[in-house]
């Protein structure tokens, strides 16, 4: 198994690099549209359970999970106040301000209860945290998800293949600016307990795409 690349950049620059972005995000991350949309089918949240999102940027997924969870509340976390005030108009423009719950923060120590959530959804955000904290990450999902709880996850996947090697260049180079890199999610997430149910591998610009769906025993 090859090494993953490591994070280099601050937790206090990666909030001050959302923040600068959040403007534009909306057309940045228009290309994974698409792969969280798949990730959001796989995890199939009901009417009436408890959802999260980690890293929830400008709100694309989160919008789509409160109105999947209505009238059930749904909670948010992202590291950059920036995007959560994004989010928070996007939510009141649809009337939905009342259903979403969102905070600003670090998902290692997640603000929740033990088996709080049904489901926890994490789309190009996982990769984005450095390689010691993703068991963290995973072990926080465990604690707050209740038992038969699922996890969907949507991430870069680590390969031998021209396009990563591409792509961990410019992440070692810039790493503020691209710091997203491929990772062993599947992995991860069966190192912390979860047995995979659902694993689709799909391509971005020849990128490598993992949309798996967890479930906690």
């Amino acid at each position: 198994m090859q090494k993953i690349s490591r994070v280099s950049r601050t937790k206090e620059e990666a909030s001050q690099n959302y923040d600068r972005l959040s403007r534009w995000y909306d057309i940045f991350a228009s290309s994974e549209k698409k792969f969280t949309d798949i990730g959001l089918e796989m995890l199939a949240v009901q009417s009436d359970e408890s959802v999260l999102e980690i890293g929830f940027g400008t709100g694309y997924a989160l919008l789509k999970l409160a109105c999947s969870a209505h009238p059930k509340t749904v909670h948010g976390i992202d590291i950059s106040s920036k995007m959560r005030t994004i989010t928070e108009g996007k939510l009141q423009r649809v009337g939905l301000k009342n259903s979403a719950h969102l905070k600003t923060g670090d998902a290692l120590k997640l603000p929740y209860d033990n088996s709080q959530f049904d489901a926890i959804f994490i789309s190009f955000t996982l990769e984005l945290f450095d390689t010691p904290e993703i068991p963290i990450i995973l072990q926080e999902c465990h604690r707050v998800l209740n038992t038969g709880g699922r996890l969907g996850v949507v991430a870069l996947k680590k390969e031998d293949c021209r396009a990563i090697h591409i792509y961990e260049y410019f992440h070692k180079k810039m790493s503020t600016l691209v710091d997203c890199r491929p990772i062993y999610a599947k992995e991860s997430i069966e190192d912390a307990t979860f047995q995979i149910t659902q694993n689709k591998k799909m391509t971005m610009w020849g990128l490598p795409i993992n949309i798996l769906l967890a479930k906690k025993s």
